[in-house]
């Protein structure tokens, strides 16, 4: 009948109208389709802000380099601090050199007697020793070698970089030192005799006088990062500094900070390690002592 056959066409146009409204975007059956069972269903991200796919994050978040807040500590509590970070120098050829640092010496400023600042006095030679904490400061001994510093917190305040132990680079440092060292000519290195010194870690990283005030915090050439965590904190030995008799008292207070046990140290003192404190700390010094 006519009218029977009108109200179904009806009924089957209204159908249709409520299925195109139902397939709008944030209707119920476009938030929750029903998955095929022969094709994966990939969800939507529960957000859209700012995240990011482990697939594309760097393996390094952060950087290792150690920054300009680092060295800005007292020369005690900075020479201790260094024991363990690496010091990293990249040759013009871009081949990096890599030292850990076992053996130091804290000089604390002008009333140190040992230290070239001493009354504070400035000269264009310790210049460095009065900047920023993180500066270097590169020296001259008998005319022909060289010694690394950093400055610290405080004016004429640094710190002495005595002895690494050779991690990177090593048959480059060999070659630098090689062609260096006046004595023993023709006898190869050992790799304990590499960096076993301020003078000779200089050559062996070709640290020369035109590093003198540089920023260690920001130079493309020299710079420091942290090292690797350890699962135990090595005892740290406070040892009288070396080749400084002429400095009256301060000759003998215990400035200079090694890793016990360390085959790179420059030179052990069996009396100071007797004094060493047991335990994961080592031995206590602090700056108040000074």
């Amino acid at each position: 009948m006519p009218g029977r056959g009108a109200a179904q066409l009806s009924r089957r146009i209204g159908q249709k109208k409520r299925l195109l409204k139902a397939g709008e975007p944030g209707s119920d059956l476009d938030a929750a389709p029903t998955p095929s069972p022969t094709k994966p269903c990939w969800a939507r991200p529960a957000s859209l802000g700012p995240q990011r796919s482990v697939y594309f994050s760097s393996p390094k978040s952060h950087s290792a380099r150690l920054g300009s807040e680092f060295f800005d500590q007292p020369a005690v509590a900075l020479a201790r601090a260094f024991l363990g970070q690496v010091l990293v120098r990249r040759l013009d050829d871009g081949t990096e050199l890599r030292g850990r640092i076992v053996e130091t010496e804290a000089y604390v400023g002008p009333e140190d007697e040992a230290a070239h600042s001493r009354g504070g006095r400035q000269t264009p030679r310790n210049r460095g020793m009065f900047m920023e904490p993180g500066t270097l400061y590169v020296y001259v001994v008998y005319g022909m070698y060289f010694c690394m510093n950093v400055s610290s917190r405080g004016d004429g305040a640094c710190v002495l970089l005595r002895a690494l132990e050779p991690l990177g680079g090593l048959e480059t440092m060999r070659q630098l030192r090689s062609a260096l060292r006046k004595s023993s000519a023709g006898r190869a290195l050992k790799d304990r005799e590499l960096c076993s010194g301020p003078s000779k870690l200089c050559q062996a990283l070709a640290i020369d006088k035109s590093f003198d005030q540089r920023d260690l915090a920001a130079d493309t050439a020299v710079w420091m990062e942290r090292g690797a965590p350890d699962t135990s904190e090595p005892a740290v030995v406070a040892a009288a500094r070396v080749g400084i008799g002429q400095a009256g008292e301060w000759a003998q207070k215990p400035l200079r900070f090694y890793v016990r046990g360390s085959p790179w140290v420059s030179v052990v003192d069996r009396a100071a390690e007797q004094n060493t404190q047991s335990g994961p700390s080592g031995s206590v010094c602090s700056h108040e002592a000074f």
